[in-house]
């Protein structure tokens, strides 16, 4: 075992739900000890930063209940299934929120969220030419969008106005392959 790992000994289920299952492992710390570890096993998600033509991203204003606030971010949301291609994903999770249907996508990398508490992954792309449909949002999915210059979400990413992660990573991704903020 390497100098920093820990080896998993047993798990055990604490809760199951429909997004979230907390486990509870005991494992062997790098120095031969025992302890617990706590954390979360997560479907995986996807996030999309829509690009328009015109330099402006599709937003997005929804209600996050576990902060008490509406967020400001870019679309996104979970994989169905664990195999599920996350292109699909993309595309099914833009589709559904906006109603953009892009026609060029580019994979922009993927973010461990928490790290410390959670497994879930994201996967993130850039969406370019865009037209629009319907909206078709899940049926417990309320959310307004606006459009907004990706010049303006680079400054409002710098001065602390957007605190959503995965919204940050990507308006900054995007801003640096654009040749904004340099």
């Amino acid at each position: 075992m390497g100098k920093l790992e820990e080896k998993k000994i047993s798990r055990e289920e604490i809760y199951h739900g429909s997004v979230l299952h907390l486990m509870r492992d005991t494992v062997e710390l790098p120095n031969g000890e025992t302890s617990h570890r706590e954390f979360c096993l997560h479907i995986g998600a996807v996030a999309i930063v829509p690009l328009l033509a015109d330099g402006r991203v599709i937003m997005e204003r929804q209600y996050r209940y576990a902060h008490g606030r509406v967020f400001f971010e870019i679309p996104a949301g979970k994989l169905e299934d664990p195999r599920e291609d996350i292109l699909s994903a993309a595309k099914r999770e833009l589709s559904e929120e906006t109603g953009a249907v892009a026609n060029k996508y580019t994979f922009l990398g993927e973010l461990d969220t928490t790290p410390a508490l959670m497994n879930e992954k994201i996967h993130l792309f850039l969406a370019e030419d865009i037209s629009f449909g319907e909206r078709h949002p899940d049926d417990d999915e309320f959310l307004d969008t606006e459009l907004v210059p990706l010049d303006e979400l680079f400054d409002m990413v710098m001065s602390g106005k957007i605190k959503d992660a995965k919204t940050q990573i990507g308006i900054l991704k995007v801003a640096a392959i654009k040749g904004i903020g340099e």
